[in-house]
């Protein structure tokens, strides 16, 4: 399956193997903290090599500029993301498909808030290195698993809800745990959701999800 990072431009130098790949990880990785606290236009590459503890010449090595970088990393988010939904197909219970998809979006926002908060970030302002990708890559994503959710609805398994307004909605109630964590936290009186409070997340925006779409849910079995 093609994924962002193949529609974004190539590194001027990409070096393959473990070694090479590995690097690149670490590299990313960094650049995701960076990112996140700084925006792009606060982030250095010197403060980035430090964080990734590489020479600034090796990310110069993978990427040959900082617009090379942060594209790499938004496009590593991106991709993380909609890997979560899977492969859906007609023949999956809904109720399954959406309860899967929120959980492992939340979870994302659990462990890495940082990239939920670089994707904010880019979005609030206007997306200046992604728009053409959103406009195309992320825009054709959506329509192909809105066609999945209007046969769904088609058969009565889901209320007849723009299928671009559904993902909008999973999409703001998921990362909202990220990008307002400050938030969630400070009106909870917790510095970080312990598994109790994170459980409790989820199952409300799952039942929200699900309500909402009037999708059915299975009968524990046994019950």
């Amino acid at each position: 399956m093609a994924t962002l990072a193949d529609a974004l431009p190539e590194p001027r130098s990409r070096r393959r193997g473990r070694v090479g790949e590995r690097n690149r990880r670490q590299i990313l990785e960094a650049a995701e903290r960076v990112f996140a606290g700084r925006g792009f236009r606060g982030a250095r590459l010197d403060e980035i090599a430090l964080e990734s503890g590489l020479p600034k010449a090796n990310l110069l090595y993978y990427f040959n500029t900082k617009e090379a970088l942060y594209a790499a990393v938004i496009g590593d988010i991106l991709d993380l993301w909609l890997s979560a939904l899977g492969e859906i197909s007609v023949h999956d219970d809904p109720s399954e498909a959406l309860t899967g998809y929120v959980e492992r979006k939340m979870a994302l926002s659990r462990q890495r808030p940082e990239a939920s908060r670089v994707f904010a970030m880019e979005i609030i302002t206007g997306a200046p290195v992604i728009g053409g990708y959103l406009r195309g890559y992320l825009r054709d994503w959506v329509e192909r698993q809105g066609t999945v959710f209007r046969t769904w609805q088609r058969r009565g398994l889901m209320a007849d809800l723009p299928p671009e307004h559904v993902f909008f909605t999973i999409w703001a109630m998921t990362q909202t745990y990220a990008d307002f964590g400050t938030q969630v936290t400070a009106v909870l009186g917790v510095e970080r959701l312990d598994d109790r409070q994170y459980r409790d997340a989820v199952e409300t925006v799952s039942a929200i999800v699900l309500r909402g779409l009037g999708v059915r849910v299975p009968a524990a079995a046994g019950a």
